[in-house]
Order: structure tokens, then C-alpha cells, then sequence
């Protein structure tokens, strides 16, 4: 493995694409034994070209893992209501287990309101409030894919939470907030900082932090030196000019693990997405491997 600095790269491009093979060979699988092949249905509105080009990398990615790819695009002036009603739609449909809502979706449309129309059985993004009350107390259902991601990664390179200080820097419904609730259930004691916590406050817990989550949106909001020596930091953040929301030189210098970015958490967002959606069909057509 490449080692900047003092710190060890964590390769989310390595061990996603890892992932993405087994789920492959789970989607064959079940397509051989049921006829079926996994459905993530994919939903886009208006033409924003970061969301359509996020939007066309899922869809590629789902055809090198064996899934079919239902793609379903909306004008710009698409109403809530009009969404919901297609959301609700897809979610009726047996022939879709999964569906991905690209946000964001406008500041026109109530984009909770849409979320919910995603039946939790197919919300393999993570992105309902039943997907979020299921990550909370332990219950079966889709973790958010970024945080699910943000685990994965913690695991193939052995980071066990467990009685570890962990600061999540950020509070999005569907990365911050849920990527504590995921360090929470390993038994890692988690603090919450964000955008309004005073610059000195949030210093003060990163420096005794052993694992910090960057998830802020915010370019090099997490200084290199706030690093604790040997801690393991994975930064979420993605900004213009391929920045995250850690100051990556400094910190990489006092890090023990830091994920790059990009090559980091991002493929690890995916293929989590796509896992979901073979482990969602599974569950649909009664077909999990025994």
C-alpha cells in the first residue's frame, strides 16, 4: 500500500472494486436461480451536469455488477408532487428492487417528501426515515451508502470503533448523522461537530480524536494539525479542484490511515449502493443464498 507522508493511503478504489466483483458474481447467482436479474432504478431531474454525470457512472458500474439499470429522467420543473407520484410508482413495481433518487433535486421540490415515497424495502441509497430509524436502533434495512461505505473501509483495513474516540464533522441526513449513528452501534464513543461549532471546540476534538469522519462540505475545514498522531482519517468531502474537507499534506504527516480523495471513500459510495440493490432483489424474490 502507498504511504504519504507518515500515513497509510486507505485505497477505496481497491477494495470497492473487490465488493463490486462479488456482488457481480451474487447478481449472476441470482439471475441463474430465479430468472431475475437485480433492478436499481435510477431517477434524475433536470440536467445539472454533476448529477448527470454521477447518475451515468452508477448505471455503467450497474452493468459491470450484472444489474439492470432502469433509468427514469424528469424535467427540471418536475412538481413534488409529480416526483412522488413516479417514486411511488417505481417502488409498486416488481421488476425495480432498488431505487436511487440523485440529489439534489431542486429548491422547489420537498425532497424529504420524495425520499419518502421510497419504499424502505427498496431504498437501497439509505435515504428514508425508515432507513435511518433502522440504523439507529440496530434493525434490519439500507444503511446510507456513503457511511455504509465509510465501515467497509474501516473494516478491510481493520479498524475496529470499539472504545475509540470518533468525530464526525458534519450533520447531512445521509452522511454525517447516520455515519455516527454507524460508529455508535460499534461501540465507539462519537462526537458531533459541524459548521457552527466554534473553530477552538471543534480543534479541541479532533486533536483527541482517534478516528475523524470529514463530512462537512467544506475544502481543507479540517486542519492537518488538529490531527491526533496515528489516527485514522477519512475525509467524505469532496470539493472543487478535487479537494476534500481535510487539509490531506498536514494531516497526512500525523496520520496513522487517511483516505485520498479522490480514490477514497467515493467508489466505496458506490459499490455499497450497488451490494444493497443485489441484497434488496434477494429479499424481493425470497432468494438469499442459504
Amino acid at each position: 500500500m502507498s504511504t504519504t507522508a507518515n500515513a497509510r493511503l486507505m485505497d477505496g478504489s481497491g477494495i470497492a472494486r473487490r465488493l463490486v466483483e462479488e456482488t457481480a458474481a451474487r447478481a449472476a447467482d441470482l439471475t441463474r436461480r430465479t430468472g431475475k436479474q437485480p433492478c436499481l432504478a435510477t431517477v434524475l431531474v433536470g440536467e445539472d451536469p454533476a448529477s448527470v454525470t454521477y447518475v451515468r457512472m452508477k448505471r455503467a458500474r450497474c452493468e459491470k455488477a450484472g444489474i439492470r439499470s432502469h433509468h427514469v429522467e424528469l424535467p427540471a420543473a418536475t412538481t413534488t408532487e409529480e416526483l412522488v407520484a413516479t417514486l411511488r410508482g417505481l417502488s409498486d413495481d416488481p421488476d425495480v428492487h432498488g431505487i436511487l433518487l440523485q440529489h439534489p433535486v431542486g429548491r422547489h421540490i420537498d425532497e424529504r417528501a420524495a425520499f419518502e415515497a421510497i419504499a424502505p424495502g427498496k431504498d437501497v441509497d439509505g435515504v428514508t426515515t425508515s432507513s435511518f430509524a433502522a440504523m439507529s436502533f440496530g434493525l434490519p434495512g439500507f444503511v446510507s451508502c456513503t457511511p455504509g461505505g465509510i465501515m467497509r473501509l474501516l473494516d478491510a483495513y481493520g479498524v475496529d470503533p470499539a472504545g475509540k474516540r470518533a468525530v464526525v464533522v458534519g450533520r447531512s441526513a445521509i452522511l454525517g448523522k447516520p455515519a455516527g449513528m454507524l460508529l455508535l452501534a460499534r461501540n465507539a464513543t462519537v462526537t458531533y461537530c459541524h459548521s457552527y461549532t466554534p473553530a477552538a471546540d471543534l480543534s479541541a476534538a479532533v486533536r483527541e480524536a482517534d478516528i475523524v469522519v470529514a463530512a462537512v462540505g467544506r475544502a481543507r475545514f479540517i486542519k492537518g494539525e488538529d490531527i491526533k498522531p496515528g489516527a485514522v482519517v477519512v475525509d467524505a468531502g469532496y470539493n472543487e479542484g478535487n479537494v476534500g474537507d481535510v487539509d490531506f499534506e498536514a494531516a497526512a504527516e500525523r496520520a496513522g490511515l487517511i483516505t485520498p480523495v479522490p480514490g477514497g471513500v467515493g467508489p466505496m459510495t458506490i459499490a455499497t449502493l450497488l451490494s444493497q440493490t443485489v441484497d434488496a432483489a434477494e429479499r424481493q424474490l425470497g432468494a438469499a443464498p442459504a
